[in-house]
């Protein structure tokens, strides 16, 4: 794991991206409910608040160098992650999962997701 302040908050980060680079994962678990085990929950707004809210990587990911992300290409990443998906959120607001996985856009959001997960796992 690389030298940051908070590793498990990095490692929830990791674990979003992973959620949304992963459009079989997004059916099967945020829209069929299929958890992989008892007691597990999981939607496109617990990702969203883990990125946003919680570890606070996006929109400015440069303020969370050091504590959660290391500078360079991650950074970057988050960057374009963020220029696709937080317009997104901001045209589709509170919609089900299953409208924003229908949208035109949201291929744009997996790909930017495995850009970014690919980046902080090259670190």
């Amino acid at each position: 794991m690389t030298d940051v302040q908070y590793p498990e908050m990095r490692k929830s980060v990791i674990d979003a991206l992973e959620a949304f680079a992963d459009p079989d994962y997004q059916r099967r678990v945020w829209i069929d409910h299929e958890f992989p085990q008892e007691n597990f929950y999981d939607d496109l707004d617990v990702n969203v608040s883990i990125l946003y809210d919680d570890c606070v990587v996006v929109p400015d990911p440069r303020s969370r160098i050091g504590t959660v992300l290391v500078d360079g290409p991650e950074v970057d990443r988050l960057i374009e992650l963020d220029q696709v998906l937080g317009p997104m959120i901001g045209r589709l607001g509170n919609a089900p999962d299953a409208t924003y996985l229908g949208d035109s856009e949201w291929p744009l959001v997996v790909t930017a997701a495995r850009a970014a997960l690919a980046a902080m796992r090259d670190v």
